[in-house]
């Protein structure tokens, strides 16, 4: 049960502009402990070296490379000579253009792209052109890992099959993420996110019990299998370096999904135990759910008897209630569950979120505000750890990102190079690879880059 903290003694909560007003020990903590994980590193840059040829588009297999050039892989994004990743056109909202923006022709920057886009470069190749699939042939024979994340077989029509490309580079790590993987019935079929969520099983447990289906909230199935992906290419590096062979690594959202189902795949394939929708609610802890207050909503979850009468005693002023046969077990609480909800309901409705989170802190009952996500970036604990972190982009200016999620040492990985826009660093890979100016040029003139 890890959604909730255990409310032990610490710093009381406040707005990220109280900490202006905290003692100055504890201000210069938090600078000290934000400032820790900007600039160099924890530890090298452990994937400096590595280089990746990037064909995926939208968000798992974006995740997956981001998450590689944050570790130091010179990540090359191939893109569309004219649209790029279709996420460039997925706004609004998109950060402003700033006056002197090079390529004024090119829509803003959107917020999309942004997010999973750090750390790269971006070339623009038609490949479907004889002359193009030569640009990525040569990319290829220098690369390390090919990531794509096309529908299986299109693009072994193409040239650039895993077949092709271990012929070119016999040591490349190829990564292809589908819908539903390399083989079986669905093998050809696109994957969405939102209908893999339906399709693997998420859907059906999320939502109120006599609600209809819900999706989650943020593409979860296609982030998840960004993160398979990327610890896959770690492994396959790894392999490589032990058998001197490449690898043919294949995610797929649908799997990655089954693979997330975690306890509740279990309950079904140990004693074929069907789920269902429970809200916020645990299907056999009581009380373990979002309760309202006046002004917004708070997470409970009082997960044994001791807790139980914590939460009734200190909190809700109840003593009685643990002592009440109807809720002095947990078991005897999932029986009497509805009338439980509502007498905490009532309680709780008396007064404001932030009398709640002052009465719940310290006593030890699992608790926590629902933010909403300006509150969860003005969070105390977002603020001290520096989840976020500003990039110049050349096109949009001051750019907030999302920082790295990871420490080394106490640092995260830099961010490097912000997002690219469109086609930045054609010319600049182009030449590594040994075209001139002139070839360039005419490549442009042919529409191939």
């Amino acid at each position: 049960m890890s959604l909730l903290r255990i409310s032990l003694p610490r710093p009381s909560r406040l707005p990220c502009s109280s900490l202006l007003s905290r003692p100055n020990s504890l201000r210069a903590h938090y600078q000290t402990s934000t400032a820790s994980h900007s600039g160099a590193p924890g530890i090298p840059p452990p994937l400096k070296g590595v280089k990746i040829v990037d064909l995926t588009r939208v968000l798992a297999g974006p995740t997956a490379t981001m998450l590689l050039a944050d570790l130091g892989a010179d990540v090359i994004k191939i893109e569309e000579v004219t649209r790029g990743d279709d996420t460039r056109s997925w706004s609004p909202p998109s950060a402003p253009k700033s006056e002197d923006a090079p390529v004024p022709s090119l829509p803003a920057e959107s917020a999309y792209f942004l997010a999973v886009n750090r750390n790269k470069r971006s070339i623009t190749v038609n490949f479907k052109q004889p002359e193009g699939l030569a640009i990525l042939h040569k990319l290829i024979s220098q690369a390390d890992v090919l990531v794509e994340n096309y529908i299986s077989g299109k693009l072994a029509t193409m040239g650039l099959g895993w077949e092709d490309c271990q012929k070119i580079n016999p040591r490349l790590i190829y990564a292809s993420i589908t819908g539903y993987g390399q083989t079986g019935p669905y093998a050809k079929a696109a994957g969405y996110d939102v209908i893999i969520e339906g399709e693997a099983g998420l859907m059906h447990i999320t939502g109120e019990p006599n609600g209809p289906p819900c999706k989650v909230g943020v593409a979860a199935t296609d982030v998840a299998t960004g993160l398979y992906t990327h610890g896959a290419i770690m492994a396959a590096l790894l392999s490589r370096q032990q058998t001197g062979k490449g690898v043919w690594i294949d995610c797929n959202l649908f799997e990655s999904q089954i693979a997330g189902l975690a306890n509740i795949a279990s309950n079904y394939l140990v004693a074929g135990q069907e789920a269902g929708r429970h809200g916020t609610s645990h299907p056999s802890i009581v009380p373990y759910q979002v309760f309202p207050c006046k002004d917004g909503f708070l997470m409970v979850g009082a997960g044994n008897d001791r807790q139980f009468g914590l939460l009734a005693s200190k909190i809700l002023k109840r003593p009685d209630l643990s002592s009440d046969p109807r809720f002095s077990t947990n078991v005897a609480r999932v029986a009497n569950r509805a009338e439980l909800v509502r007498i905490i309901t009532d309680a709780l409705m008396q007064y404001e979120r932030d009398h709640w989170l002052k009465e719940f802190e310290g006593l030890g009952v699992p608790f926590g505000p629902i933010n909403n996500i300006k509150q969860t970036f003005e969070h105390p604990q977002a603020v001290a750890r520096g989840v976020t972190v500003e990039v110049d982009h050349p096109r949009a200016g001051k750019v907030k990102l999302v920082a790295p999620a990871v420490t080394y040492n106490g640092k995260r990985m830099p961010v490097t190079r912000p997002p690219p826009y469109l086609s930045q660093h054609t010319d600049e890979v182009l030449h590594e690879l040994g075209y001139t100016a002139d070839q360039i040029q005419e490549l442009r003139k042919m529409r191939i880059v």
